[in-house]
């Protein structure tokens, strides 16, 4: 009968179609440098054969899919390597500038410091301790009074004057910060060369490692050196309120001084005045002394993890493309040798 004619006509045709359609999946998925025995034309060349266009379009589509990727990575190793170049410079940029955390350290008394005084032609008329910021009336200013502080004098070669001896007048400061310890000096100047007479004074740590060292000259050398100098003027009281910064990180710890200074004019009422006056106060500002420590926020760890995930990043990048590039070479020479057959066959 015509109804069980075409179904069987219909089953054969349809396993014939899912033969041919398996067979297909099957050739895409071989290898193409295979080559088939007795040089016979494989299943393949029957598919191109019978469907050209089919098989033309599917290696375009891939063609393109694997260009397209191709970029895409080549755009995620640039990327990558934005990355690498950007961690290594932050990275650097923060061992070089290293982040400053400020602590504040209260103490009940210092170490006396060291003021080195350079007079010149000026001469020291008097020197004492007071408490409570309390000074005195002058009774008689301009005499010669007793030295009430600790002095050591010391000659030496200045390192930034080419060679010139300098002599400087070194007084041990205050050290009772509780007590508002203060220290008052006077000195007079006759025959003054300069139109505006002053006299240079430097800080420095601790007036013990003077009295300690045993080459005084080349310790005031170095201190010359690490430290700043200032001036005070003659016919004022100037009032110097110095405070410790200690800086601690680098390759040593550094040790400085700030200070803030007040002027007020002194009223000479003396007759026949043929010298002048300078009057100079030193004390420390607060109980607090200022620590300064480097911290270096840059992490190795890190940036070492940062960059190894870089790293195979990019040879993953390398790895893909390599394998794509030799993909689309087998095809190639596998279109190449089915146009050959192609050519072979009508030839």
């Amino acid at each position: 009968m015509i109804g069980n004619d075409e179904s069987q006509s219909y089953e054969k045709l349809n396993g014939a179609g899912s033969d041919k359609q398996s067979d297909f999946h099957q050739g895409i998925f071989d290898d193409p440098d295979t080559e088939e025995p007795n040089n016979s034309v494989s299943q393949d060349d029957d598919i191109t054969e019978s469907g050209p266009s089919l098989r033309f379009s599917r290696a375009c589509l891939k063609n393109v899919f694997t260009v397209v990727l191709i970029f895409i990575y080549l755009m995620l190793t640039t990327v990558a390597a934005f990355l690498a170049y950007q961690t290594i410079t932050d990275f650097l940029e923060k061992l070089n500038h290293p982040v400053m955390s400020v602590i504040y350290k209260e103490v009940d008394s210092f170490s006396p410091p060291g003021i080195a005084l350079y007079l010149g032609k000026a001469q020291l008329l008097g020197c004492k301790h007071y408490y409570h910021n309390y000074i005195p009336p002058l009774v008689v200013p301009g005499t010669l009074e007793v030295v009430d502080c600790t002095t050591e004098e010391v000659s030496y070669v200045g390192p930034f004057t080419n060679q010139t001896q300098k002599h400087a007048l070194v007084v041990q400061g205050p050290s009772d910060v509780r007590n508002k310890e203060i220290i008052f000096m006077q000195f007079s100047l006759t025959d003054a060369d300069e139109d505006f007479s002053a006299i240079t004074y430097m800080l420095f740590a601790k007036f013990g490692d003077l009295a300690q060292s045993l080459d005084k000259p080349g310790f005031m050398v170095d201190c010359e050196k690490n430290y700043s100098m200032w001036t005070f003027s003659g016919g004022f009281r100037t009032w110097v309120k110095m405070s410790l910064v200690m800086t601690s990180g680098k390759t040593e710890d550094v040790v400085e001084f700030r200070q803030e200074s007040g002027v007020v004019k002194f009223n000479d009422r003396r007759q026949n005045i043929t010298d002048e006056l300078f009057f100079v106060v030193f004390e420390w500002r607060d109980p607090f002394i200022q620590e300064i420590r480097l911290i270096v926020t840059a992490n190795p760890w890190n940036s070492v993890a940062i960059l190894c995930g870089v790293f195979m990043a990019l040879f993953k990048a390398a790895n893909f493309a390599k394998l794509s590039i030799s993909w689309m070479i087998r095809m190639r020479k596998r279109h190449l040798r089915n146009r050959a057959r192609e050519l072979d066959s009508v030839t």
